[in-house]
């Protein structure tokens, strides 16, 4: 079972953009300590009620984030 949810994050024009690489979750705010709120939130309102072994996920899981930076010319 996945102990670790995986999420990229990328900043756009005016937020910061998390994306769940193994979920349909995604979320924006406009600095990362909101989107880490936000990420966490949205995780777990998308795993509510759901039979987390059904879906491959251990219970508790941790969420690591990599975040895209821009390449500097």
């Amino acid at each position: 079972m996945k102990r670790t949810i995986q999420v990229r994050i990328s900043k756009g024009e005016r937020q910061f953009v998390a994306e769940c690489l193994d979920l349909p979750v995604v979320t924006q705010a406009e600095t990362l300590d909101e989107l880490a709120v936000n990420i966490r939130e949205a995780i777990g309102l998308h795993l509510e009620g759901e039979d987390l072994a059904a879906m491959g996920i251990a219970a508790n899981p941790t969420i690591l984030a990599t975040m895209e930076l821009e390449a500097v010319a």
